[in-house]
This record gives structure tokens, sequence and C-alpha cells, in this order.
């Protein structure tokens, strides 16, 4: 028998427990251990809840949590709870799939002026992460600011835009439903450091602004190159997307009264206010070998919200080499050390979308079965040590039956047209178990 480790609950989590279960088979013991008492990671918490077909790939992760051999190990804090070298001792592999769930900072003065805040925090706020289930972003301006150039930014910007009707069949948290309502935000601003021909919005998530109810995107066609540069964009994703925008141009928002406003060719240089983010003060850039370049000419764009969208890092844990560059593990094709490896956004930094996790668990799988060949016994307790380990410590964790009663606890308190109202805090998910 083979035990394994994997900590953390998310697609990179869930997609290496289905791989070292079809390489090893019945001789596989896989514990998927998630310092939260709830499964799905990124699922859960980081994708848009109006993107229900997205979070839909957690059927996918049911089956693997109901294969033979695997057990959900949630509610223990890896680091905390129970060491990496505790986890080396019992297991033969332990795989790191933490994800990237920490901001990264702008770097600029004023960044941490109240009404300054990191995606992660956001998109936590508004999905229920009970971490920042108390956030209360201030949502009482008419102007918002949104840093960044990826999905994220433009996540961001469509829930701050859409009315409440629109959120029907979303499982947005009924904290953040009720404040968006109330929002005197009217125009959104995307600074974007560089051109159209740079951005890492994807054409779907894009496409999505021009169908808003309430809102319209603008974009101006000075900041595009000529019509016939389009024709050297070799992602053919990037191409559509750029489309997009140049349609975007020609759309009349009349009738709607919240702007989406694409700010291209703007770096944010300092975040000013009298005790709270008021504006943000710009550089007009321009590109010089693919790179974003001052100009020296500045301007102030009003924010009483700065929702900074640059980008994630993965949380350092003792004992573990890190890239403090890349805000990731330091890693060689995954492996990190004797029996230590990591997968995902721990992995490679925050890149690619949730499918691009399976190939990234499946090499890593490959590894460890080319370091422990299927068949052989390591002799180590896996999951019954664990178990010990954490009865010494009153640790109380939940498995999966824990987990199918709180999604039914949730379904059934979901308002009318939504799939779930999701709880927000520990005691919540506990008090349904009776604890």
């Amino acid at each position: 028998m083979r035990h394994f480790a994997i900590v953390g609950s998310g697609p990179a989590g869930f997609y290496t427990a289905e791989a070292l279960s079809k390489t090893y088979g019945e001789a596989a013991r896989i514990d998927i251990i998630d310092k939260l008492p709830v499964p799905y990671g990124l699922i859960r918490f980081g994708v848009a809840p109006d993107h229900q077909s997205i979070k839909a790939v957690a059927k996918r992760y049911d089956k693997v949590a109901e294969t033979d051999g695997v057990r959900f190990v949630g509610n223990v804090a890896v680091g905390d709870g129970v060491t990496i070298e505790e986890l080396l001792g019992l297991y033969d592999a332990v795989v790191l799939a933490t994800g990237a769930p920490n901001d990264r900072k702008l770097g600029i003065p004023g960044e941490d002026l109240p009404g300054v805040i990191g995606s992660a925090a956001f998109v936590g706020w508004y999905n229920g992460h009970p971490e920042f289930a108390a956030l209360s972003p201030p949502l009482d301006e008419g102007d918002a600011v949104i840093i960044g150039a990826g999905n994220v930014a433009l996540d961001v910007a469509r829930i701050l835009s859409k009315t409440r009707r629109e959120f029907e069949g979303s499982d947005i948290v009924g904290h953040a439903l009720d404040a968006l309502e109330g929002s005197a935000i009217r125009t959104i601003t995307i600074l974007v450091r560089r051109g159209p021909h740079q951005i890492a919005m994807t054409p779907k998530e894009l496409g999505e602004l021009a169908h808003l109810a309430a809102a319209a995107p603008i974009v101006e066609a000075e900041d595009f190159p000529p019509a016939g540069d389009d024709k050297v964009l070799e992602d053919r994703g990037l191409a559509k997307s750029v489309g997009l925008l140049r349609e975007f141009i020609a759309l009349d928002p009349a009738g709607k009264p919240k702007r989406i406003v694409f700010d291209f060719f703007a770096k944010p240089v300092v975040i000013e206010g009298e005790g709270r983010a008021q504006r943000v003060i710009v550089e007009r850039t321009q590109l010089e070998g693919g790179r974003a370049v001052g100009t020296g000419e500045t301007y102030a764009v009003p924010a009483g919200l700065v929702v900074s969208c640059i980008g994630y890092a993965t949380p350092m844990i003792p004992g573990v080499s890190y890239d403090h560059q890349d805000g990731r593990f330091l890693n060689d094709h995954g492996q990190i050390g004797d029996g230590l490896y990591c997968v995902g956004w721990a992995r490679r930094g925050p890149t690619g979308t949730i499918g691009t996790n399976r190939p990234d668990g499946y090499e890593v799988a490959e590894q460890v079965a080319a370091a422990i060949p299927p068949g052989s016994d390591g002799g180590k307790t896996g999951g019954a040590g664990l178990d010990r380990v954490l009865c010494d410590r009153d640790i109380r964790a939940t498995d999966f039956a824990d987990w199918r009663q709180i999604e039914a606890a949730e379904a059934e308190a979901a308002r009318p047209g939504s799939p779930r109202e999701k709880f927000v805090r520990h005691a919540d998910w506990l008090s349904v178990l009776g604890r």
C-alpha cells in the first residue's frame, strides 16, 4: 500500500488525486487535505458566481472524492495544525496544491489607504470566503478603478455593474448582493499599462460586457493601431478579444447609467486621498520593445474604490523552499525535494485556465510513480497516522460526508433561483454538523 497526501482541494489537488488513483489503483490511499471545512478551493471561492457552467466541473471532483481510497480531510491547516515534516513522515509522497490565494502588492504609494483592495479579497468577499466575508468594500462613491489587464479585472467590473436581476441563477453570497444593489458606483475605469494587443482578456469574458443591462463598455479608437495590424496577432483568442474591443468603440451607451471605461497605456503611480482612496494618479505610457514606458504625462482618475487585479502569490509554508520573485514554491518540474512535490499555481504561478491543472497534475503523478513504483510498499501509516495526530491535538477534521451535509443545508437556504446560499464562517459550517 502507498499513502499520498495532497494539500489543497482545488482543481490542481483533485486532478492530482485522480491521476494518482488511476496510476496506483487499489494500492493507493490518498488524503486531500484542506484548511477549510469545505472542498473545491478556486472553484468555490475564485470562479465568478455568475459563471455556473465553469463551477460545474466540481461534479467531476465529486467522483474523485467518492473513489475508493480517496478521502477528503477538511478543517486541517498544514503548517499550523500539522507540519510538512510530519506529513512526510506519515505519507510516501506529499503534493502541495495550495494555489495562489494571496494578492500581489502594487508597490506604489497609497496602496494601503482604506478603499484599496486586492482582487483576491474582493472576489473572496462576493464569493463567500470566510477570510473576507466582513470586508465591506466602499461602494458609496460614484467612481471605481480596477487595475489589471486580465479576466479577473473583467470579473470585478462585471460584478460591480450588474443589476440584482442579472445575478439570478448565480451563487453570489447574500451580503454582497445586497451591498451591490445599493452601490453608488457609476463609472468603472480599467487601467491597463499597455495597449489592446497586450491584454490577457479572453473573448467570452470580454464579450459579456456588451450585454449588461445597466452598463456599457467605453473604448477609445485612438488607443488602437491600424486595423490591419490585428492580422499579425498569432493568438486567435487575443485576435478575437481585440476585435471585440474594436466593436465596443461603436456601441451607444445611451440609456445605461453605468460606464466601464478602458483606459489603455495607463500606469498607476500614486493613490491619493484624505483618510481613504479618492483618486489614482496615472502616468501615460507608450510601448518600447513591447514594454510600457512612462512618458512623464500624468493625470488623475477619481476612485472611491480601487481593486488591484495584478496577480497572486502562493502562501509560504514553513520548511518549504520558496521563490519570492514568482510567488510560488521553488521546484524542478514539480519536485521540491525528496517526497515533496507541488502542482498547479503553487508550481508554475497563477497562469493558465482551470483545465491547465489536469495535465499538470498528471505530470507530477508520473514523477511520483517513477520515484515510487506501483506495487511496492513503503510501510508508512498514512491517514491512520494523521488521524492520531489530529486526535492528539483536538483537531476535528471534516470529511466528504460532512461536506454533503453542508451542501444540502446551503441548497435549502438558497434564495429563489440560486443553487445555494453559501455559509461564510467556520462556525456556520460546523454548526450544520452539530459541532
